[in-house]
């Protein structure tokens, strides 16, 4: 009887509830898209999607967020010749490793060896620049999330207007994928916020799509190497297997 009355309880309470806050607490199922690497064991990087991913990286992107385990030289994994890869580099100033015969660190171009600078010198700048908030290392995000590329792509396109009822809190966004729905970023992406030399429009979710698509490889840069591995143990397999069922019968032929 007690637990039938405190059910009846429980369902009064929730026939109560505001349906807006109620619908405002449930995330949605991230919006899956098709990820030419995601094809086991076949997939393979768009090399026009990573390159313009790394453009709307390092114009939009790195303005908070660094790629710690990244090196310029990582580039040419992507498409980048190696003078397009030094010229990339040299857009950058760097702390040389060494200090200069007055033994002051001093800055300079980057080169080819150094890795991707990011955008404060340490995480308590970081935070300082940010409320408090500690941007995260971009480099292995699609690995660390759960969800993976599906997951920072509905992030960076779930942006949207509180619903009514909603409690934001200040200094918050709203957005429909993050748990909770209340993010400290503010939505970073607009459309035509880059201009793509291919020609390819710079809406919001080509843009996401391609900066995923980069960070995705960033997070798993031998995907490629594996696949390939992995199809050419696969075909290795299927021929032995043929070998050894005929090799069986040829020598069991005699008994049967």
């Amino acid at each position: 009887m007690i637990r039938h009355a405190l059910a009846a309880i429980a369902l009064v309470a929730m026939s109560l509830t505001p349906p807006v806050t109620r619908a405002a607490e449930e995330s949605p199922s991230l919006p899956r898209q098709e990820w030419s690497f995601s094809r086991i064991p076949f997939g393979t990087y768009d090399r026009a999607a990573q390159q313009r991913g790394f453009q709307v990286y390092k114009e939009i992107c790195s303005t908070c967020h660094p790629v710690k385990h990244l090196f310029f030289r990582d580039l040419a994994d992507i498409g980048y010749s190696e003078d397009e890869v030094k010229a990339i580099a040299s857009t950058y100033q760097v702390t040389n490793e060494q200090p200069n015969d007055q033994g002051q660190m001093f800055q300079r171009s980057g080169r080819p060896s150094d890795p991707i600078p990011g955008p404060f010198p340490n995480d308590q700048a970081a935070r300082a620049a940010n409320n408090g908030a500690l941007p995260p290392d971009l480099s292995m995000i699609v690995k660390a999330r759960d969800g993976g590329a599906d997951y920072v792509f509905g992030i960076l396109t779930g942006f949207k207007e509180a619903p009514a009822g909603f409690k934001l809190l200040s200094g918050m966004n709203y957005n429909e994928y993050f748990p909770g729905h209340q993010i400290a970023m503010p939505p970073p992406l607009g459309d035509n916020a880059a201009t793509f030399a291919d020609g390819t429009s710079a809406t919001v979710p080509q843009m996401a799509h391609d900066v995923v698509t980069f960070l995705a490889w960033a997070s798993e840069p031998n995907l490629e190497v594996r696949h390939r591995t992995g199809f050419k143990v696969m075909l290795f397999l299927i021929v032995a297997v043929g070998i050894f069922y005929v090799t069986k019968r040829k020598i069991w032929a005699a008994v049967h």
